[in-house]
């Protein structure tokens, strides 16, 4: 299974690209958000951990139950904080104790995508996409409070301004490193 952690949501087009080269199911993580943080982003209002915990425990259902039936999955969403990533592979105990899950390694069968990019290549695609709720003056709050992974997040750092190709082999060698 794969998760893929950007600094921002807008650069789902590499997982939507590589999700049918690798014949894995595509979840957007847009689509698993509360009305509640919809409704936030679209007035401009930056989103707290508070209203992103139910949206990331969602997700972590969906990656659990992929991961319970044996199936590789393509997860888009913007997990900024390793909080967020740890919630995304441990669900409510992470949310509980997050001192504690704060130091558990990421499970093997799980690894992140880092989607880097500066600013400004990330505000440019997010004012040219089309009928996105969030409002691009929201990714200065992301810039904000992004934690790139550390090493022992188990995560694969791709540069925004190669080709979704580009990234999508980088990705299919990084996968094939991990086979036995």
């Amino acid at each position: 299974m794969t998760l893929f952690s950007p600094g921002s949501a807008s650069d789902s087009n590499l997982l939507r690209y590589g999700s049918p080269q690798l014949g894995w199911p595509f979840y957007e993580g847009d689509d698993f958000h509360p009305q509640e943080n919809i409704e936030k982003m679209a007035r401009g209002e930056p989103l707290t951990d508070q209203d992103r915990l139910p949206w990331l425990l969602r997700l972590h259902e969906v990656i659990e139950r992929e991961r319970r039936s044996g199936s590789d999955a393509l997860v888009a969403c913007s997990a900024l904080k390793r909080l967020y990533r740890q919630i995304l592979l441990h669900g409510s105990t992470a949310a509980a104790a997050p001192t504690v899950c704060s130091h558990h390694h990421a499970s093997p069968e799980v690894f992140f995508l880092y989607l880097h990019g500066d600013y400004k290549l990330i505000h440019q695609r997010m004012v040219a996409r089309q009928g996105h709720y969030m409002k691009a003056d929201l990714l200065r709050s992301q810039f904000e409070i992004l934690e790139p992974p550390s090493d022992d997040e188990n995560a694969l750092a791709l540069d925004i301004r190669k080709s979704p190709l580009e990234m999508m082999l980088e990705v299919e060698k990084h996968i094939d490193s991990l086979k036995p």
